[in-house]
């Protein structure tokens, strides 16, 4: 099963593939032209030329799955872009937005936990 959770490492595909491409082709796409490992954990998004279908791959440690999800009307209107790089990274939030039809970069979440500095012993509040 495939997991969306907040720590997962999303990568969409900026230009369409050929939708004909199963397993072995869209991981030579993430090597070849993501530059990326597609065993690492990362999930990754890829649109049709149409924008009426995505592809997702992703490895779960003992086998790749591919899911594909087709619009039954409409398409993928609002798929993230970028001037200088094939790929894009989407947090969790914003990939269920995607998925849903809807603009990643309107989705809003609770801000991703940081580390808070620790003040040392006997420092005085500024």
């Amino acid at each position: 099963m495939i997991q969306i959770t907040p720590q997962i490492r999303v990568l969409v595909a900026i230009d369409p593939v050929d939708f004909r491409k199963g397993i072995d082709g869209l991981s030579q796409i993430c090597r070849a032209v993501l530059s990326e490992q597609p065993m690492d954990g990362t999930m990754f998004v890829f649109r049709c030329r149409s924008a009426k279908s995505i592809k997702l791959l992703v490895y779960d440690g003992q086998g790749f799955w591919l899911a594909t999800k087709r619009m039954s009307a409409g398409r993928f209107r609002h798929w993230p872009s970028a001037t200088d790089a094939a790929s894009r990274q989407l947090l969790a939030h914003e990939f269920t937005a995607l998925i849903w039809g809807g603009n990643p970069q309107l989705a809003q979440a609770a801000p991703m936990w940081r580390r808070i500095a620790i003040e040392p012993p006997g420092a005085r509040p500024s």
